[in-house]
């Protein structure tokens, strides 16, 4: 496996992705999360443009996972990160968490955050126990994320409890140059 910025190919294999990925929330009978759409071709072209998009790929160069990014408020907010099932397991996800920790830290950007979902087992339980995130309070929440809050409520995810994450990231500490990326 290796991490490189996304292409304007990768994007409908994004949206595969996506799609395949969502569908083990319906173990958990979140049906509605599990038949929601992916980000449109155009939304990701605006991640990828931006250079916000990266890929975990195999040794064929197949995306086999992704992660887009927004700044918010001074960090690096995960906008979505997605495995397919068929790499689950297997420290992907975490490698891309952990490659955009090491180039926000290279950046001087403080912190990575997301929101994710209480309650699903490889959501904030995975984020907490195995890529060292920790919930943050309401008092500790900044406009940014309180503003993505309000849309994901009114996108219906607040049926089922989120919380928003925060990681620290080390200064200093320079990314790996992704091969291709």
């Amino acid at each position: 496996m290796r991490i490189r910025t996304s292409t304007i190919e990768d994007l409908p294999v994004l949206q595969e992705i996506e799609r395949a990925a969502g569908l083990c929330f319906r173990d958990v009978g979140m049906d509605e999360v599990a038949d929601d759409e992916p980000l449109s071709l155009a939304e990701l072209g605006c991640y990828q443009r931006a250079g916000r998009a990266w890929v975990a790929v195999d040794d064929t160069d197949r995306a086999m996972a992704y992660l887009i990014t927004d700044p918010v408020d001074g960090n690096v907010h995960i906008e979505q990160l997605s495995v397919h099932p068929d790499a689950a397991g297997r420290g992907v996800g975490r490698a891309l968490i952990d490659h955009i920790a090491a180039r926000a830290a290279a950046e001087g950007v403080p912190a990575l955050t997301l929101t994710t979902f209480v309650d699903v087992v490889w959501n904030a339980p995975y984020y907490a126990a195995r890529c060292g995130f920790r919930v943050l309070t309401e008092g500790e929440l900044t406009p940014g994320l309180r503003e993505i809050r309000r849309s994901e409520a009114e996108h219906g995810l607040d049926r089922w409890p989120r919380v928003c994450m925060r990681r620290e990231v080390s200064p200093g500490r320079a990314a790996p140059a992704p091969p291709g990326g």
